[in-house]
């Protein structure tokens, strides 16, 4: 197999181009070896920055997750906000998850967005997604970063963009951030030279308030007093939900929580899973094996940035089965609309978003609480709009989508397994 000359001359571009001999020697042991379908994969085109950022595989390459390529998608970013903003002050907040090289991208995210004048909030540590968009919003950020690929496997990174309401761009912005990200030819565009004075360290004092939020929106604090020796076998599967999970589910009152020892270690490698999706029923075979030891009540966990949530209840027969994401979704919304309607609370302001393909169940359920439905295009970003749209309006109650993503409450607008965690149990 011959290499394409577009190929080769972007191989040709990094060999002799602006970049570090670590990398430029990773390539030549490539071009060495005559990987080819690997050095093809590698650079035949440059990593599309898509309406949610970026995806991909790790390593050397134009279409690779790496240093290069997260500087690039940081300074057409960066471009498109001092465009946009232009003599505002502009600032964005930036969080990684536990894959490997997170903190890593995430620190020349930084390094970028301060060196062209923008402030940045840096996470001093891993954190859940949601938690990101919570203070993008708290801290009037005009945008922000979350470097994770969410349960793809280890090999994998990402780069998760937000607009100042704490949601992914939608049109025309995505567009617009796509069309700069696009427009930078050369990695000699690229501001690496971060401006110490730009980077201010967040981390435990946006933990308090997210979870004090977060608490006051329960609406069974009375049902939990009662119930609050409830077993939960909870994992975060090596995750960044170890972080804040225990402490929301502690905050609610539940005094009964038995995490999986073996996951509860952040850990990019992901060693005791394939995938890290609480989708699948491998990924939790420790918690299941845990919750039968101890007869549990429920089995939680969270995927690595803690933004979905997968749970298992026992049957009729006292087996553990798991709940795919449009049962999950259905008892939530109907457990919610219940609690508000038993409180008086539902004045006909009120609404829930799913999206199309998710089960038509939840449209019943508020069609027969007399509850606003809002039907989305598939993906959780198009639920943010509908809030952003009816913010100040109407009263969002609860959202999520069958790939068990969910939300309670207004305080984030991407999918939150931190708040849904804690309404589940």
């Amino acid at each position: 197999m011959q290499l394409e000359e577009s190929t080769l001359a972007t191989i040709n571009e990094w060999l002799n181009g602006n970049y570090d001999q670590e990398t430029k020697n990773t390539i030549q042991a490539l071009l060495d070896s005559n990987a080819t379908t690997e050095l093809t994969d590698s650079f035949y085109r440059s990593l599309e920055f898509g309406t949610g950022g970026l995806r991909g595989i790790m390593g050397a390459g134009s279409n690779r997750i790496n240093k290069y390529t997260i500087g690039t998608a940081t300074q057409g970013l960066a471009n498109y906000l001092n465009k946009k903003y232009k003599g505002e002050q502009i600032s964005v907040a930036i969080a990684h998850d536990s894959r490997n090289n997170s903190d890593v991208f995430a620190n020349i995210t930084a390094d970028v967005f301060s060196a062209n004048g923008i402030k940045v909030y840096f996470f001093s540590a891993l954190r859940p997604t949601p938690e990101l968009s919570f203070a993008i919003r708290e801290l009037g950020c005009k945008s922000g970063v979350m470097l994770t690929a969410s349960h793809n496997p280890k090999e994998y990174n990402g780069y998760k963009a937000y607009g100042n309401d704490g949601g992914q761009f939608t049109s025309p912005d995505d567009k617009m951030v796509m069309d700069e990200v696009a427009a930078i030819k050369s990695i000699d565009e690229v501001k690496f030279d971060r401006i110490a004075s730009n980077v201010e360290t967040i981390g435990e004092d946006i933990d308090k308030l997210y979870l004090d939020k977060i608490t006051a929106l329960s609406v069974s604090p009375e049902a939990i007093a009662r119930e609050h020796d409830l077993k939960i076998v909870y994992s975060p599967i090596h995750g960044t939900g170890i972080t804040l999970v225990p402490k929301a589910l502690a905050q609610f009152g539940f005094t009964n929580v038995n995490i999986v020892e073996e996951q509860s270690k952040p850990d990019g490698n992901f060693p005791t899973v394939i995938y890290p999706n609480p989708e699948e029923k491998e990924a939790l075979t420790l918690a299941l094996k845990k919750a039968a030891e101890i007869d549990a009540d429920l089995v939680l966990a969270t995927d690595p940035d803690a933004d979905r949530v997968g749970i298992a209840v026992k049957n009729n027969d006292g087996e553990f089965e798991l709940l795919n994401g449009n049962q999950t979704g259905s008892l939530l919304i109907n457990y919610l609309l219940t609690a508000w309607e038993e409180r008086e609370k539902l004045t006909g302001n009120e609404y829930v978003v799913s999206t199309i393909v998710t089960t038509s169940l939840i449209k019943a359920i508020c069609d027969a609480k007399g509850v606003e439905y809002f039907d989305t295009l598939t993906g959780f970003k198009w639920i943010g709009k509908v809030m952003t749209e009816n913010e100040g309006k109407k009263t969002f109650i609860a959202g999520g989508e069958e790939s068990y993503g969910y939300l309670i409450g207004d305080l984030v607008r991407d999918k939150d397994a931190v708040i849904s965690a804690a309404f589940i149990a």
